[in-house]
């Protein structure tokens, strides 16, 4: 790890040196499995979950909760336990967000690690280990791909921004924005939140409900890379909620999510 990383400004450099390893151990044991033969059960209806979920999951909270075993948890992949509402600093994983995407042999899938401190993220982990990239942040110390400083868009107009969209939420949804926009389709919602930190991409959104494990650790970096993230109804992310749903997300620089926003909201209302 990089001096950067361990510089004494940053308060949480021990715990970002476990959700790193968290993280990349992780992606190892994921990445075994990505392509073979491994066991696939639906949680609900379009809900799946493989060994590869479960035996990555497993890793995280061997090595984070061996060495915070105080703090508070919430993962995809593990039945919900409220005490961790009166815990200060909670921990909020999704160890493959885009099982989907894992399952389709597409690689737009990532393991998502986020520390909350008071209902809000200061340490954020989102790593896609089959391209090898990992994008971090820590509050107030910036955003990382790779060890490389990354900088959300500075795009101002909504003609012919560049948006990254669900691959599975229904393309008619989108058809307002594609009319003024380029899309894509890319699968995680936290790489999505990523690859917006970085400029891949002027900004994301979804209509669908999200959960806290899906954007926690996307967001920060997001915020961390100088953006902005809010949900359907331009709110800003509150975290370890008893209700850990979102009605809809948008994410980009500060001058296109209020319009994102503001288009998505009048939608949303169109549909009640």
């Amino acid at each position: 790890m990089s001096s950067e990383v361990l510089k004494a400004e940053n308060p949480f450099s021990e715990e970002l040196e476990i959700a790193v390893r968290a993280a990349k151990e992780a992606g190892a044991i994921i990445m075994v499995l990505f392509g073979k033969d491994y066991r696939i059960e639906e949680k609900s209806k379009g809900n799946p979950v493989t060994t590869a979920d479960l035996e990555a999951n497993r890793k995280i909270r061997e090595i984070i909760r061996g060495r915070y075993p105080e703090d508070g948890w919430l993962s995809e992949e593990d039945k919900d336990d409220l005490r961790r509402l009166g815990s200060s600093r909670v921990w909020v994983v999704d160890p493959i967000d885009g099982t989907k995407e894992f399952i389709a042999g597409v690689p737009q899938f990532a393991v998502s690690v986020g520390l909350v401190v008071e209902g809000q993220p200061v340490l954020g982990i989102v790593y896609n280990p089959v391209k090898e990239k990992l994008y971090r942040a820590v509050k107030g110390c910036g955003a990382f791909l790779n060890d490389q400083p990354i900088h959300i868009s500075q795009r101002e107009k909504m003609e012919g921004a560049f948006l990254l969209v669900s691959r599975s939420e229904p393309r008619r949804k989108f058809q307002p924005f594609a009319d003024l926009c380029r899309l894509e389709p890319i699968g995680s919602i936290a790489y999505r939140l990523a690859m917006v930190a970085a400029g891949e991409g002027d900004g994301t959104l979804t209509f669908r409900s999200l959960h806290e494990w899906d954007v926690c650790a996307g967001a920060l970096i997001v915020e961390e890379a100088g953006g902005v993230v809010v949900n359907g109804g331009g709110r800003g992310l509150v975290f370890n909620q008893e209700d850990t749903r979102y009605r809809g997300i948008v994410a980009s620089n500060e001058i296109l999510t209020p319009n994102l926003q503001g288009m998505l909201a009048r939608i949303l209302a169109e549909k009640r």
